[in-house]
């Protein structure tokens, strides 16, 4: 018995903490875009298996002029991926993208890439800032807390899921469904290792997340509800 015992101490003492944070794994798509739907159908298996991850799925703008404009698509999810693009000495961007907590970058829809960036983001996330989100009817009450290096802060506003009738376009009378779609993003300011806090209104979306990323695109803090 006392064999057993310290056999299960030393598990114990083996497992990986506990996440202090969700890893963020974003997912560049549009309802336009024939290569899509395997990735956003693996995002939401990703979402149903996986509650140590925050999905989140960012329409981009440049496919809207092929056929069929993407109903969800917003020009600062388009920004955002040419921002992660110069960050590998990159101006070109395509659909879908997936980028895992910032750093990875690889096509959406290989999902074996997908869970082992996921794997390695749980193992060394780039940091935990915490972040605190209380609402109050139509306001937000954000917080940051203290930590090292300096990032931005970016409050998202997104949907649980949204499935959409697609009319014309390379997926012409095919309905395509998201997960997490994001419906508004918020820069929020600078934080440079002090606290911060914001009263703002709250966005569109069901949803709200936080995030503070570093120039580098580490995550540095990720604030859910």
């Amino acid at each position: 018995m006392k064999h057993a015992i310290a056999i299960t101490a030393s598990l114990l003492l083996a497992a990986p903490p506990a996440l202090a944070r969700p890893v963020l794994v974003e997912m560049f798509t549009s309802q336009s875009c024939s290569s899509c739907p395997p990735a956003n159908a693996l995002l939401q298996r990703l979402k149903a298996q996986d509650h140590d991850i925050l999905p989140l799925s960012f329409d981009v703008t440049y496919w809207n002029d092929l056929g069929w404009k993407d109903t969800d698509s917003l020009s600062a999810a388009t920004k955002r991926q040419y921002w992660y693009a110069s960050l590998r000495n990159s101006t070109e961007v395509y659909t879908p993208e997936a980028v895992v907590d910032g750093k990875a970058q690889f096509v959406g829809s290989n999902e074996s890439e997908m869970r082992a960036a996921i794997a390695a983001a749980k193992a060394a996330p780039a940091g935990d800032v915490p972040i605190g989100i209380a609402r109050n009817a139509d306001r937000l009450a954000l917080s940051v807390g203290t930590g090292k290096g300096a990032g931005s802060v970016l409050l998202l506003g997104y949907d649980n899921i949204r499935r959409t009738g697609v009319k014309a376009g390379e997926n012409g009378g095919a309905t395509i469904t998201e997960v997490n779609v994001v419906r508004a993003m918020v820069p929020l300011g600078s934080w440079h290792g002090a606290a911060l806090t914001f009263q703002v209104h709250r966005p569109a979306g069901q949803h709200v997340a936080v995030i503070l990323q570093a120039m580098s695109g580490e995550i540095l803090g990720l604030g859910i509800p």
